[in-house]
């Protein structure tokens, strides 16, 4: 069986290396698996970085944002006939140990689509990233009628199934909400695993500003009422 995992970089030059060898170092050992990294349009040696691993990379011409490198690199899994995605941010925040937890559901056929949720018990998120978190939580409830602990989470997987129905059409970070639309639209399985995340002073800093989730929050909602017009 085929595992992709799928790595958007935007500007990750001191870090996609450091990930890509810790994914290399803790890869399944029982899947043939495929490292691709999407670089966003990149203004610096992102690319470089990541080509030095000889590892797939998948180049913008300019930034399309997070959910443009993901649509990217699901259409790359899709046309490779992928069994199983992973998709996995490239700051460093997140701990390649923990894909087995993400793949043990999608491998005994108990969910179509993982999310590796950062909230289930113990969580080190900081305060104002666990209110915002919640709010985000009860928006995508109030959308789609879906209830996880992490909307928001990078790390997640998916199952063939998922690969061939979800399609990422949002382009910039509400692109995290429409994996759960689609899940619900297409009636797949959806669990949560706890992982382990990595803070840092880096991965704080390239993460999601706070003030921009009003301008998600805005654009999920616009396009919540023009699906219901």
């Amino acid at each position: 069986m085929k595992l992709v995992i799928i790595v958007p970089a935007f500007n990750e030059e001191a870090m996609v290396g450091e990930v890509i060898d810790r994914l290399l170092e803790d890869k399944p050992k029982n899947l043939e698996t495929e490292i691709v990294v999407v670089n966003d349009g990149s203004q610096d040696h992102t690319e470089r970085e990541a080509k030095r691993r000889k590892v797939i990379v998948l180049n913008h011409l300019i930034n399309r944002g997070l959910g443009g490198a993901l649509g990217t690199g699901l259409s790359f899994a899709k046309n490779a006939n992928a069994d199983f995605v992973i998709t996995f941010d490239a700051d460093g925040q997140h701990d390649p140990k923990d894909i087995k937890k993400i793949l043990n559901p999608l491998i005994a056929k108990e969910a179509d689509v993982v999310i590796g949720s950062r909230l289930i018990g113990k969580s080190d998120m900081p305060i104002d990233r666990k209110v915002i978190s919640f709010l985000a939580n009860v928006l995508n409830l109030f959308m789609w009628g879906v209830w996880v602990t992490d909307t928001q989470s990078g790390l997640r997987g998916l199952s063939k199934t998922a690969i061939g129905k979800i399609e990422i059409k949002m382009n910039r970070m509400e692109a995290s909400s429409e994996f759960l639309r689609e899940a619900r639209h297409h009636q797949l399985k959806i669990a949560e695993v706890p992982i382990r995340t990595i803070y840092t002073e880096y991965s704080k800093a390239k993460g999601q500003k706070n003030i921009n989730s009003i301008n998600i929050f805005a654009k999920l909602l616009l396009h919540r009422l023009a699906k219901i017009k």
